[in-house]
């Protein structure tokens, strides 16, 4: 059996429809198939419901694809509307929440603050770059290319006392033995 399109099975119903019109004029009488009888009325209506219902599939298919087609056009430059207005808010707004709520916009985070270690590493790594850099022109500095990694030893300020050994006592002591 091969594969029929829509509109291949929409004009054969439509065919069934207009011979079932012609073999059978009267619209009273009863066909028996299927187990069941049926009006040529009933058989008609039933397959011109199946055609209409195929045709308005077809018509918002088509409606659908045009609107698809008309969106996917604009949205390039309605996003890129969407963006710079929001880069508008947020410069106009800045940090203030509940102004930004309005626009469903939520507020820069804060970065949370650095600790000491951090630090440390950043300032070895900023100065092992340096160091592997050299003095060169900007030309020289682009071309040098790496992973710098360092590491930070961290020393306790007040070493923890070590805990006193534990010793353990001799099995039960004995006499003299008598011999």
């Amino acid at each position: 059996m091969t594969s029929q399109s829509i509109t291949d099975i929409v004009d054969h119903v439509t065919k069934l429809i207009a011979g079932t019109k012609k073999r059978f004029p009267v619209g009273s009488q009863v066909l028996q198939f299927g187990g069941t009888t049926h009006t040529v009325d009933q058989v008609t209506s039933s397959l011109q419901t199946f055609v209409t219902n195929r045709t308005a599939v077809a018509t918002a298919r088509s409606a659908l694809q045009v609107t698809l087609d008309a969106d996917e056009a604009a949205a390039p430059a309605i996003l890129a509307l969407l963006g710079e207005y929001t880069k508008f808010l947020r410069a106009t707004f800045g940090t203030a929440a509940d102004a930004l709520a309005d626009f469903d916009l939520t507020p820069p985070k804060v970065p949370a603050p650095r600790t000491a270690a951090e630090k440390a590493v950043a300032a070895a790594k900023a100065k092992a770059t340096r160091a592997a850099r050299g003095t060169t022109s900007a030309k020289q500095k682009k071309a040098v290319k790496g992973n710098v990694t360092a590491t930070v030893v961290v020393t306790p300020a007040a070493p923890e006392p070590a805990p006193a050994p534990v010793t353990q006592a001799a099995g039960p002591a004995t006499g003299p033995q008598k011999g």
